[in-house]
């Protein structure tokens, strides 16, 4: 689909959603997001990347400083 109103587009207009029903495929999506990273050569694990929320799940450290744990 092309829109008219642009040049570029930064993003695929229609993605694949997921609708996150369970507690199991909500952390399914979860860990495939972490380890994408990882698969791309960009680090050794997933807490490694900069802009993975998985130190935060690790550690406890927010580095970003709006990150929080809800226990379930």
């Amino acid at each position: 689909m092309n829109v008219k109103d642009r040049k570029y587009q930064f993003w695929e207009r229609n993605p694949l959603s997921v609708d996150l029903y369970t507690q199991d495929v909500f952390m399914q999506k979860l860990e495939y997001i972490r380890w994408n990273p990882v698969k791309a050569g960009l680090c050794k694990y997933p807490e490694d990347y900069k802009y993975s929320s998985a130190g935060f799940y690790l550690t406890g450290i927010d580095d970003f400083g709006f990150l929080t744990h809800l226990n379930g």
